[in-house]
């Protein structure tokens, strides 16, 4: 699949960095899907009861872009059916997933990804959980200012152990702390010359 997909946790970037991408390769996006989410907004306010249905929302969503994704030359993704099982795999966890929708969800993730092309290139980018909680805090989301830092915290380490064992495709981790390649052409020019410069490795 000549796909880019774009990962990290909850507000590190991810649309905005797409959306330079979409310009500089002509990609064409697949952006996530929350905007018509019906589960999302009450997850984060009872995510016992929300969980599983709101993964498998995903899950089923993520598998249809995919799909579609594989007969575009070049598309790219803002989060994927890949790093979505470290959301499943927190709830369980904690709690508000049960092990047995955790073990169907794993298993429909299995038979699904059975059928979809790996994507050209994977793109993590890590942050701080401070960094998130300030942009979090900035974009104002309601849904997303009732959770506590501790879940933040967990996510941000569940996405470095899950990248830490990543070998689906080849895979490029960018630490984007001190990068604001929204607002700063220099910041912009780097990140690009390193997703090109991974691009071409993989096209040798």
């Amino acid at each position: 699949m000549n796909a880019i997909i774009i990962d990290g946790p909850v507000g590190v970037g991810k649309t905005s960095l797409m959306e330079i991408l979409m310009e500089e390769f002509g990609y064409k996006p697949f952006l996530e899907p929350v905007t018509d989410n019906p589960l999302l907004d009450k997850f984060y306010y009872n995510r016992k009861r929300y969980s599983f249905p709101l993964q498998i929302f995903f899950l089923n969503r993520r598998f249809a872009m995919l799909k579609e994704a594989a007969e575009i030359d070049g598309s790219i993704m803002d989060r994927s059916i890949y790093g979505d099982v470290i959301f499943a795999k927190m709830l369980c966890d904690g709690g508000d997933m049960e092990k047995e929708e955790y073990a169907l969800y794993k298993e429909l993730l299995a038979n699904m990804l059975e059928h979809v092309q790996a994507p050209k290139l994977m793109i993590y980018l890590e942050t701080s959980v401070d960094s998130v909680v300030e942009k979090i805090k900035r974009r104002g989301r309601d849904y997303e200012q009732v959770v506590e830092r501790e879940y933040w915290e967990t996510l941000n380490n569940e996405y470095k152990e899950y990248f830490e064992h990543y070998n689906i495709s080849p895979l490029l981790k960018i630490q984007t702390d001190n990068l604001d390649y929204v607002n700063n052409k220099e910041d912009r020019k780097y990140i690009i010359n390193l997703i090109r410069e991974k691009l071409n490795e993989i096209d040798k």
